[in-house]
């Protein structure tokens, strides 16, 4: 079945200079081990392609259910370089959770 991220996760976005991080916090290990397969890094430079320029890293933390994800040049030189009107990148949280992923039907 397709859920959006919102349903089954949570994230929490962050940034210093010109790099952001959203840590995504999956409700449980079988969300995390469905995002981990389904958003690599990888995608989130094909759905987002004029936001995301720079490499995208991805850090997971198993025993937590947590993936985060650094990008790099993501915010347009940063708070004080960027006439962007989200230089912090706190929206990319919200972007990240509209992305969908399947999750095996409950039985």
């Amino acid at each position: 079945m397709k859920v959006r991220l919102h349903e089954v996760a949570s994230a929490r976005a962050g940034d210093k200079g010109d790099v952001s991080s959203i840590a995504l916090f999956c409700d449980d290990a079988a969300v995390f081990e469905a995002v981990r397969a389904q958003v690599p890094p990888e995608r989130l430079t094909k759905e987002f392609p004029r936001l995301f320029r720079g490499p995208v890293r991805r850090y997971e933390i198993p025993h937590l259910h947590v993936l985060n994800y650094v990008i790099e040049r993501g915010l347009e030189g940063g708070v004080n370089a960027s006439l962007n009107l989200d230089a912090h990148g706190k929206s990319f949280s919200f972007l990240l959770l509209e992305l969908e992923i399947d999750l095996p039907a409950p039985e």
